[in-house]
């Protein structure tokens, strides 16, 4: 498609737009820049994208793929061509660039960079490249957009947009598309929170990446074989001054992401911090959750009572089985069933009762459950013990605090142990610390 001279773009006066308080445009046009070649390190790509596309106007977006940006800035790793020296050489390369992993599966590795992204294999590339070289992602694909916009304005009078992309998978959805890696001259998102819909309807959470639409619609003209790694965007509008925040503003932090780790990883780390939970937990008062709200949390969750204790959900073990520190001692129940309010008793190795107090200063705060074992009987013991254990594990998966009291440390007084058992410790329920997950 033969395309208007230099200048004869929809310019900085802007594309025509409709709609309400955040106006969209009524059309656009995407067009590939060809003939820009192989890009080597120290490469002018200011200079190369000019020249393969004389027309390219004000108020265009300039869509680059990383690749170029990576290899005429020297991101490349020389690697052996022949295996398995070459796959070595590229997990420590992955490594290097990696600053946690958030999921594996076989080979396939996905990482979060020291830029931030999520994405598979660190954004190492192996295609159209020499096959002995790697290229990594730019170092700072925002401060990349940046200077070839400062360059394409200050040298060829030109002020346009620039938006860097790589492509990556979605979670939940199957196939690749490029998205935005850094960006300059154009707003990473459209944010319509505040705005009205045609029914009324306030809009409260909807911000557009509007920087990985682009990114995405850039790359139906560039494809991935073809040697086309620019296309030009003609027909939305740009910033008419400053650079913008880039698309770090797209990046969200583990803090805030819902799915910070994959399935396989986040079970390995809950299983680490189970063996991590501290045995004798701090006063704490008061505590927290509260009984009564557990209770309330598990009313549609309650498994069969015949269950061992950590296979029931840890607000109905709070519902069932713990009861708040009274004067009155509970009954202890009989091995191998779950006791009315008061006691839950382990199937098999023992039981578990309460409510005991704690001697000393001070009342047991939340929720105590004795733990009991026949007298002599070790084997009987142990399990009672690693029973205790699966318990807190389970109360700490659902986020409640526990702790582990040896006898010196509570008073037993008004408490009936069945004949034959002997005490073991007391397992506070609602006070403590959780492992940091």
């Amino acid at each position: 498609m033969a395309g208007p001279e230099r200048g004869e773009g929809t310019g900085m006066a802007g594309p025509e737009l409709v709609g309400g308080g955040a106006a969209v445009a009524v059309g656009f046009e995407v067009r590939a820049v060809t003939g820009i070649g192989e890009v080597r390190p120290g490469d002018d790509l200011a200079a190369l994208i000019t020249t393969a596309a004389p027309w390219l106007a004000d108020g265009d977006i300039l869509v680059v793929t990383s690749k170029i940006v990576s290899k005429a800035e020297g991101q490349l790793v020389d690697v052996p061509l022949d295996e398995p020296a070459r796959e070595t050489a590229r997990e420590a390369i992955l490594r290097a660039e990696t600053s946690r992993v958030v999921a594996r599966r076989g080979a396939t590795q996905i990482v979060q960079t020291h830029h931030g992204f999520v994405l598979a294999s660190a954004g190492i590339d192996a295609s159209n490249v020499e096959p002995t070289r790697l290229v990594l992602l730019p170092k700072d694909p925002d401060a990349s957009a940046r200077w070839l916009r400062d360059e394409l304005r200050d040298r060829f009078d030109l002020r346009v947009a620039v938006v860097v992309t790589d492509t990556m998978g979605r979670p939940w959805r199957m196939g690749l598309t490029d998205v935005a890696i850094g960006a300059a001259g154009i707003d990473a998102v459209t944010d319509y929170r505040g705005v009205l819909d045609p029914y009324g309807n306030e809009l409260q959470l909807t911000q557009m990446a509007v920087i990985d639409e682009l990114a995405g619609a850039a790359d139906l003209v560039k494809g991935k074989t073809g040697q086309v790694p620019v296309a030009v965007v003609r027909g939305l509008p740009i910033r008419a001054d400053g650079p913008g925040i880039g698309a770090a503003a797209l990046i969200r932090g583990a803090d805030a992401d819902l799915f910070s780790l994959g399935t396989a990883e986040a079970v390995a780390k809950g299983l680490r911090a189970a063996a991590d939970i501290r045995d004798t937990p701090p006063l704490v008062f008061p505590p927290v959750p509260s009984a009564a709200l557990l209770a309330d949390r598990s009313a549609s969750e309650r498994l069969p009572s015949d269950r061992l204790p950590s296979e029931r959900s840890a607000s109905e073990l709070a519902s069932a089985g713990a009861t708040p520190v009274s004067s009155t001692p509970a009954a202890v129940a009989e091995p191998g069933a779950v006791a009315e309010p008061g006691a839950v008793a382990v199937a098999g190795p023992g039981a578990v009762a309460g409510p005991a107090t704690v001697a000393g200063p001070g009342a047991l705060v939340g929720e105590s459950l004795l733990v009991w074992a026949p007298a002599g009987d070790l084997r009987r013991a142990l399990e009672a013990g690693m029973e205790v254990q699966r318990i807190r594990a389970r109360l700490a998966a659902d986020g409640v605090p526990s702790g582990w009291l040896e006898l010196d440390q509570v008073d037993l007084s008004g408490i009936d142990v069945p004949e034959g058992g002997v005490p073991l410790g007391v397992l506070t329920i609602g006070r403590g610390s959780l492992p940091s997950l």
